[in-house]
């Protein structure tokens, strides 16, 4: 099949571009958020097309990470997702502003389907009669690499200081009183200053490229995951395959994600620092918590059976008559200066 999607999120896409398919990105002369292109992934069976060409790309598919992605898509291919084309919506975040009361932008639909990452998020958002289904994350398996020679807590977060509570950025000083923590992603030189914490007891370490990010939370003695209000966090399932024990925030679908003797799961912030300053004092039993996250991740979030289920609902959507579809209220000449952020 023939594809067109966003890179939007850089880390999903990643897998998804690992499928079988042809994947078509839009690409324009900014490359901002709306035509990124490949942003220099070397993804073999992706390809960049720019906006002027896309009206003549056979499409047999259109995958929407964003409500904007549907008058942008519309206006490049000339084609309605969900009337001429078959379109799927995937669903990465959490509903906002509302945990249970939010209804989607895309409710009440009959041409697309709603594809969410994680059954929470399929559980809380109000989709109304859209058709919805749930395909958990994968990943590829970057080794067993956990050395935990490093007696310190690795955090991954973006943009923590302007998140904020959503990511449980004010929850990090609490962790100080277990151990020293060293921070990496997009912003994160900004946290001590906003948080008003030693730059010793919590460390910025910037935004590393995926393999050296890997190898350097591998020598950290454990992840900690402290997001309130966000969808599972790839990092969190990248450390646990990576072999690392973690300790996580019972939120969203964080129980389903590290069961017993994966890790520790708890909404009791003082637990949570108690199981931290247990792994980082006994490097011996953080490896054998590490080695059952790592078995965990595996199996549930393999990246074979990630295509594999991606396989087999685009083989349905493609085959399955399209919709006549709802008008939606977005303003299609506003899509070029449309800034997004991450959630």
């Amino acid at each position: 099949m023939r594809i067109l999607l966003w890179h939007v999120h850089g880390g999903w896409t990643d897998a998804f571009v690992r499928g079988r398919h042809d994947y078509v990105l839009p690409v324009d002369e900014r490359r901002g958020p709306w035509g990124l292109g490949l942003a220099g992934r070397p993804w073999p069976h992706a390809v960049e097309v720019p906006f002027s060409d896309l009206r003549y790309e056979d499409i047999d598919l259109v995958l929407l990470q964003r409500t904007e992605d549907l008058v942008l898509a519309e206006a490049l291919l000339g084609r309605v997702p969900g009337v001429d084309v078959p379109a799927v919506f995937v669903e990465h975040n959490t509903p906002k502003p509302y945990a249970a009361t939010t209804r989607h932008p895309l409710a009440d639909r009959d041409d697309l389907l709603i594809v969410h990452v994680t059954h929470f998020n399929q559980l809380m958002w109000d989709v109304g009669s859209t058709r919805s289904t749930v395909i958990e994350h994968g990943l590829p398996d970057p080794g067993l690499r956990y050395r935990g020679d490093l007696e310190r807590m690795a955090v991954v977060v973006n943009e923590p200081v302007r998140r904020g509570r959503i990511t449980g950025t004010d929850l990090l000083p609490h962790f100080t009183r277990a151990g020293r923590l060293d921070l990496f992603g997009m912003g994160v030189d900004a946290v001590p200053s906003a948080l008003g914490v030693d730059p010793v007891l919590i460390r910025p370490c910037g935004e590393l490229p995926t393999p050296q990010l890997h190898d350097a939370l591998a020598h950290r003695r454990l992840y900690l995951h402290t997001t309130r209000w966000t969808s599972l966090g790839l990092s969190l399932i990248e450390a646990m395959l990576l072999g690392m024990p973690v300790v996580v925030l019972q939120s969203t679908d964080a129980a389903r994600a590290v069961p017993p003797g994966a890790g520790f799961v708890s909404a009791d912030l003082g637990e949570l620092v108690s199981a931290a300053r247990w792994l980082l004092e006994d490097p011996e039993q953080a490896a054998v918590v590490g080695r059952t996250a790592r078995e965990t991740a595996l199996e549930r979030y393999r990246l074979s059976r990630f295509l594999a289920d991606w396989d087999a609902l685009i083989g349905d959507e493609v085959g399955r008559p399209v919709g006549r579809g709802r008008a939606v209220a977005f303003d299609a000449a506003g899509f070029g200066s449309t800034e997004w952020k991450e959630t």
